[in-house]
């Protein structure tokens, strides 16, 4: 009821009257600010408390959607060790007992993979002391053997190769005739090809420091210079960087790209302390045809310039994050950064595991049942995507017409339902609010079968980088971080092309000084199928 109307029912003095309206409608008024600063307390709570479990969870439980397979692998290592130490401890507490009555369980064993056929064999023959039988003293005929295989190692071992040039004089000419010795990637130095490679797998693969090196070369008794292994890995840096160009050139042929950032910690001289420098990243779209690349580009900071400085005139679909420093190159029109030439722009192809993460991290920290219903919306895509992978792109895009554009459509209309039932400012608005601006970036993918939906690829390339980062903690100057960019980028495309690191390195190191620049490419690392 109206408590205005209800007054004018009372029996009270004008002036009375009007006394008590006023005070009525000032409590009314002071009602309606205090519930407003209510509503407004309850949205930032709720942000706060959001954005808590959030770091909660960044600080103390996993940092992604599910474990990284690194993590499980270790979970998964160590319950092995444990089940295996206890079963040991069975045994031995089984063959200390006295009693004999107690038949022991077979050990339930899982079906032992076959050792690689393509790993040299050394053969134990074990025969009998005696070719005759211990019962009757005749003669043993062969009649099967049974073969059982165990698998060793030999850790890194140093060898000594020694080129002898013989000296052959002609007595009539008085000329002294001798070979030549083949020509090294660096020049008349201690280290053969088989070192160096062992050398840089181990710093940019491996991430290993130089003082590990050194210190595993000095337990075979070899002395190995820290200032030494550091001159190799300048030089072979030098060596290398025509084909990380090349590399560079190649990829910007193709017609889409993935591109994403990390931060690498480097030394500040003059200050004693780490500057915040980047390392970029651009890969190749596995969903066309062609070598995989990788192509890493270390850049003193995050500006965007630098993308745009490595891009180039290049123009395709360009997957990224949410991030302002790509934004130029999706403008209507944007300038080449050198000749400032007017060039078409990149189109922006969105991630879907970035839209999806902000989902998640709401739901883990609210179980919110709207955060719920998305995740399970968009791992419908995700389910499209699996049953199309071995398809070919029309295949694909025939499959992604009849299955992902609908789903996709519903998620839309469910979103812009359910945006209008929350309240702004709160972490369910900022979730939906990211996928509904970003929409047609996100569903760009779906009009094609040759589009990746998100930057995943991208990121697990980098991904092992960044857990490097833990051993060599930062990089020494830019010079350092450049080069490291260019070892990284063959390493990574090795890897990406099914190639041993290992192998290709040592056997381009042997071939590079002598080879024309004009089959530059027969070197890089695609493997044989390409």
């Amino acid at each position: 009821m109206n408590p205005l109307a209800k007054l004018d029912q009372l029996n009270l003095e004008p002036s009375a009257k009007t006394e008590v309206a006023a005070l009525i409608q000032a409590l009314i008024e002071q009602a309606e600010r205090d519930a407003k600063a209510i509503q407004s307390k309850d949205v930032k709570i709720a942000a706060l408390t959001h954005e808590l479990a959030y770091y909660k969870r960044i600080r103390f439980s996993t940092k992604s959607e599910a474990l990284a397979p690194l993590q499980r692998d270790v979970f998964e290592e160590t319950w092995n060790t444990d089940i295996s130490a206890i079963d040991a401890e069975v045994e031995q507490l089984q063959d200390a007992s006295p009693c004999t009555t107690v038949v022991r369980p077979k050990r339930l064993r899982a079906g032992r993979q076959p050792l690689p056929s393509h790993l040299p064999r050394i053969e134990h023959r074990h025969e009998p002391e005696s070719c005759t039988c211990g019962h009757c003293g005749r003669e043993l005929v062969k009649i099967g053997e049974d073969v059982t295989e165990q698998l060793d190692v030999e850790p890194a071992k140093f060898f000594v190769h020694r080129h002898i040039r013989p000296q052959y004089a002609c007595r009539s000419c008085e000329t002294v005739t001798a070979a030549s010795i083949p020509p090294a990637v660096i020049d008349g130095g201690l280290a053969a090809v088989g070192l160096l490679s062992w050398v840089m797998i181990s710093k940019f693969q491996d991430h290993l420091p130089l003082y590990r090196l050194e210190q595993i070369a000095a337990r075979d008794g070899v002395i190995l210079s820290r200032s030494t292994l550091a001159d190799w890995v300048g030089r072979l840096g030098v060596a290398l960087e025509p084909l990380a160009d090349r590399l560079a050139w190649h990829l910007q042929q193709r017609p889409s790209l993935h591109a994403d950032e990390t931060p690498v910690p480097q030394l500040d001289p003059g200050n004693g302390k780490t500057k915040k420098a980047y390392l970029w990243a651009y890969r190749s779209n596995d969903l066309q045809p062609g070598p995989k690349i990788i192509v890493f580009d270390y850049q003193a900071g995050r500006s965007g310039r630098h993308a745009g400085q490595f891009l180039g005139d290049w123009q395709g679909h360009l997957v990224v994050d949410d991030y302002a420093g790509y934004k130029a190159l999706f403008a209507a029109a944007r300038a080449h950064p050198e000749t400032r030439l007017r060039l078409e722009p990149c189109i922006e192809l969105a991630c879907w595991a970035h839209a999806r993460r902000k989902f998640f991290d709401l739901f883990q920290a609210s179980q919110s049942p709207i955060a719920q219903e998305a995740l399970q919306r968009i791992a419908v895509l995700y389910a499209i995507e699996a049953e199309g992978q071995s398809l070919s792109s029309a295949e694909r895009q025939r499959l992604r017409a009849e299955k992902s554009r609908p789903a996709l459509a519903g998620l839309h209309d469910w979103l812009q339902r359910t945006r209008t039932h929350v309240a702004p400012n709160t972490a369910t608005a900022k979730a939906i609010d990211y996928s509904l601006k970003r929409w047609i970036a996100l569903t760009r993918y779906a009009e094609t079968g040759d589009l990746p939906i998100d930057n995943n690829p991208i990121e697990n390339s980098i991904r092992p980088i960044a857990l490097g980062k833990k051993n060599w903690l930062f990089a020494g100057s830019e010079r350092a971080g450049k080069r490291a960019a260019v070892i990284q980028t063959l390493l990574g495309t090795a890897k990406l092309n099914g190639l041993d690191p290992s192998a290709w390195l040592k056997d381009t190191l042997e071939k590079l000084p002598t080879w024309p620049n004009s089959r530059i490419d027969e070197l890089l690392p695609f493997g044989k199928s390409h």
